[in-house]
C-alpha cells in the first residue's frame, strides 16, 4: 500500500519548510550583524595640524588635518563624516565631509576638514596661539563606514593640546 499526502497536507509541509528556512536566514543574518558589531574596533582619530588656507578682513579659512587609524583587519570605506571643532572651548567650525575616503586595514589615512571662521569668535584662542604657540582643542562628530561586516555609524571625540611649534596635536 502506498501513502500519498493530500493537497492540504503538502501545502502545510511546504509552508512549514518555507517558514523554517526564512527563520534560519533571519537568525543567521541577525547573528552575523551582532558578531560584526562585537568584532568591529573603533578607528582612532588624532589631530595632526591646522593649516591656514585663507585670511581676510573679518576671518579666514583653515583645514583641520586628522589622522584616522583603522585597527581592524579589513579596510574601512568611510561613507560620511561630521565634525565640530573647538579651540580653547570656542567653536571654530562644523560641517560634514562630502568626500568618501578609505582607511586600509591596520593603517592610517589623512583627512582634511575645511572650516571658515571669524576673528571675533576666535580672539582669545588666537592670542593664546600667537603668544604661547599652543592651544587646547576638541574635535568631535561621527563617521559612517562600510565594512565586510556591515555599515557602522560611531561617534568620536578627541581632546588635546595643539602646538604650532611642533606642527602637530599632542
Amino acid at each position: 500500500m502506498s501513502f500519498s499526502a493530500s493537497a492540504p497536507t503538502r501545502r502545510w509541509w511546504r509552508s512549514t519548510a518555507r517558514g523554517l528556512m526564512i527563520g534560519a536566514v533571519v537568525a543567521g543574518a541577525t547573528g552575523c550583524a551582532a558578531l560584526g558589531r562585537a568584532t568591529f574596533r573603533e578607528p582612532d582619530v588624532q589631530l595632526r595640524e591646522f593649516i591656514i588656507t585663507g585670511l581676510g578682513l573679518t576671518g579666514g579659512s583653515v583645514d583641520v588635518v586628522l589622522s584616522v587609524y583603522n585597527p581592524n583587519g579589513y579596510k574601512l570605506d568611510a561613507l560620511r563624516m561630521t565634525y565640530f571643532v573647538e579651540v580653547d572651548s570656542i567653536k571654530l567650525g562644523e560641517g560634514e565631509l562630502g568626500n568618501r575616503f578609505v582607511v586600509p586595514e591596520k593603517d592610517s589615512s589623512v583627512v582634511r576638514l575645511p572650516i571658515r571662521f571669524t576673528y571675533a569668535g576666535l580672539g582669545a584662542a588666537g592670542r593664546a596661539l600667537l603668544q604661547s604657540g599652543t592651544v587646547n582643542y576638541r574635535v568631535r562628530g561621527d563617521f559612517s563606514v562600510g565594512t565586510p561586516l556591515g555599515n557602522f555609524t560611531r561617534p568620536y571625540d578627541r581632546r588635546g593640546r595643539y602646538s604650532s611649534v611642533a606642527g602637530n596635536g599632542k
